[in-house]
C-alpha cells in the first residue's frame, strides 16, 4: 500500500481514485478478518475457561494452627491445586503464630521497646489490617493483647487463671496506639518493651483469603476452604446445579459440626467466634478464650457465639470478635449499621438473633433454641 510513496510515479487521478480504492477494500478485509479472529478467540477462550465440576470433590484435611484445616476443590483436573493450598497455610502460620522459628511477629515481640522489625510482603499487610481494626473499634479489639493472652495461656496445656495484680500489669502494655509503623520500610516497632502482639483474632481470616487467592490464580471456580471456624464458600453447589450452598451455622454450646441453622451464601466468607472450643474451668467457673483488652478477662456478657459474614474472612474474622465483644444490642445495631456484613447471634440462653439482611436468609433447624426477632 506504500509503493505510490516510494516509488513517487506520476499517474493519473482516475487510477489513483483506483489504487485508493483497492486499498480501502484491503483495509476493510483486514478489519473483517482482524474482527473474526478476535471473535474466535473470544470463544475459544470462553471454552477453555468452561469448567467440568464434580459432585464429590478432590479433598484433604489437616490438623495445622491449633485446628483442622479442610480444603475441598469441586473443579476438575485440580487436584493438585489442594497440595500447594496446604503448603501455603503452613508458610503463612509459620510466620504469623507466636513461637515457631521463622515467625516475623516473635521478631515484633522479642525487639519490643529495642528496635523496629522489617516484615515480608505476605505479613506486614495483616499487621495493617489489625491496627485498622483496633482503631475503629476503639479497642474493643486490641491486637496488642498479648501480654494478656499470654498469662491466661487458654488453649494450652498450662493455661491458668492469673493473679489480679499480674494482670493489671499486663493491663499497661496494652494500647495499639504505642505500634508505630514505617509503611516505605514496611517495618514495625512496638515502643515499650513487655509489649507482644497477638493475631489469633484475625490471622485465619486473612490465611483463608489468601488460599482464596491461591486457588483463583490456579483456575479454580467451585471450592470450600475450612480453616476451623473460618469457612469460605466459592462459587455454587455442584450438587445443586451452581446455586448457593447451605453452610451451617455452628451451635456455641455443642461440639465442632453441631448447628443450630443454615443459610445459602455464595461467594462468602462465615466465620465464627464462640465459647464452644477453648476455655479454662476454675472454680467452677468457665473463662472462654475471647479476651477483653479493656479489663483483662473474657468478654462476659449474654453472648455465646457469633456468625459474621462477608467478603473477605479476614474482615468477619475481627468483626466476629469486635461484635461479640460489644454484646447482643450494640452488636445488633453496628452489623445492621454496615451494608458489607450480616450475623447471627447465639445467647448462653439459646436464643437466636440475626441482622436485618439475614432475616430471609436463615432457617433455624436446632429445636432447642429460639429464633427471636424474625
Amino acid at each position: 500500500m506504500f509503493l505510490p510513496v516510494l516509488f513517487m510515479i506520476q499517474i493519473s487521478e482516475e487510477k489513483t481514485k483506483m489504487i485508493r480504492n483497492n486499498q480501502n477494500k484491503k483495509r476493510f478485509v483486514w478489519f473483517l478478518t482482524g474482527l473474526c479472529f478476535l471473535l474466535l478467540a473470544a470463544c475459544s477462550s470462553g471454552v477453555e475457561e468452561e469448567q467440568t465440576l464434580l459432585k464429590t470433590p478432590y479433598e484433604q484435611t489437616e490438623f495445622l494452627m491449633g485446628t483442622y484445616v479442610t480444603l475441598r476443590v469441586y473443579d476438575e483436573g485440580k487436584e493438585a491445586v489442594l497440595e500447594q493450598g496446604f503448603k501455603r497455610v503452613e508458610e503463612l502460620a509459620d510466620k504469623i503464630t507466636v513461637n515457631e522459628p521463622d515467625s516475623e511477629i516473635d521478631k515484633i515481640n522479642e525487639l519490643a521497646g529495642k528496635e523496629a522489625v522489617e516484615l515480608s510482603d505476605e505479613v506486614y499487610p495483616l499487621v495493617e489490617a489489625a491496627a485498622e481494626y483496633s482503631e475503629v473499634s476503639d479497642g474493643g479489639f486490641d491486637y496488642t493483647v498479648g501480654p494478656i493472652t499470654d498469662l491466661w495461656r487458654i488453649g494450652f496445656d498450662d493455661a491458668r487463671k492469673p493473679e489480679q495484680s499480674e494482670i493489671d500489669a499486663a493491663l499497661n502494655l496494652v494500647d495499639f496506639s504505642k505500634v508505630e509503623f514505617d509503611t516505605e520500610n514496611k517495618s514495625v516497632f512496638l515502643t515499650e518493651e513487655g509489649m507482644a502482639l497477638d493475631l489469633g483474632a484475625i490471622a485465619k481470616g486473612y490465611i483463608a483469603d489468601e488460599i482464596r487467592k491461591l486457588f483463583e490464580d490456579s483456575g479454580v471456580t467451585t471450592a470450600i476452604i475450612d480453616l476451623g471456624g473460618n469457612v469460605i464458600v466459592m462459587g455454587g453447589s455442584p450438587t445443586r446445579e451452581g446455586e448457593a450452598w447451605n453452610v451451617g451455622i455452628q451451635d456455641p454450646l455443642s461440639e465442632r459440626g453441631e448447628t443450630v441453622g443454615k443459610t445459602a451464601q455464595k461467594n462468602r466468607s462465615i466465620v465464627t467466634s464462640g465459647i464452644y472450643e477453648r476455655y479454662l474451668e476454675v472454680d467452677g467457673e468457665i473463662y472462654h478464650h475471647l479476651m477483653n483488652p479493656q479489663t483483662g478477662y473474657p468478654f462476659d456478657n449474654e453472648i455465646a457465639g457469633v456468625s459474621i459474614i462477608s467478603e473477605r474472612s479476614v474482615d468477619g474474622d475481627a468483626l466476629s470478635t469486635v461484635v461479640f465483644g460489644l454484646g447482643l444490642e450494640k452488636g445488633l445495631e453496628y452489623v445492621n449499621n454496615r451494608e458489607d456484613i450480616e450475623a447471627v447471634f447465639i445467647t448462653k440462653d439459646k436464643e437466636v438473633y440475626t441482622s436485618n439482611g439475614m432475616k430471609d436468609n436463615f432457617e433455624l433447624t436446632n429445636e432447642e433454641y429460639t429464633w427471636v426477632n424474625q
